[in-house]
């Protein structure tokens, strides 16, 4: 059915700062037409909400407790593979060797990267515009 109405796009956050969170919360939810289905504190939860929640785009941190970035990525991909994934961390996991290849999320950003060029990253995924590297 078509609809004339803009589509929301949704959101999860995944970090174990809970600062970090309740930041990535407040940005995305004040964006037009997006919205945040869920904060996750570790890989596990993020697994979980995927599955409740539908998100479009998740924001994943790479180093938590329970279940880090790597691992979820993979489950998350296995369960809903049209789910955008954005491994969201710190500037040493960059310099990782071969750091993307052990995860399966479409694109990596530094936890340094200005908010302006994360919420875009985060409306090209979810509108399915993003390039795979």
């Amino acid at each position: 059915m078509l609809s004339c109405k803009p589509s929301t796009l949704r959101v999860l956050v995944a970090d174990d700062h809970e600062l970090t969170r309740m930041t990535l919360q407040m940005v995305l939810s004040c964006q037009k037409n997006m919205q945040v289905v869920g904060l996750a504190t570790n890989g596990q939860e993020a697994v979980d909400m995927v599955k409740r929640h539908k998100p479009d785009v998740i924001v994943l941190d790479l180093q938590m407790p329970v279940m880090d970035g790597w691992t979820a990525s993979g489950k998350i991909k296995d369960i809903a593979p049209d789910t955008q994934i954005i491994a969201y961390s710190s500037v040493e996991d960059a310099k990782n060797v071969g750091v993307h290849d052990m995860g399966r999320w479409d694109v990596f950003c530094k936890k340094d990267v200005p908010t302006t060029e994360l919420i875009a990253l985060v409306r090209e995924l979810g509108s399915g515009n993003h390039e795979a590297a």
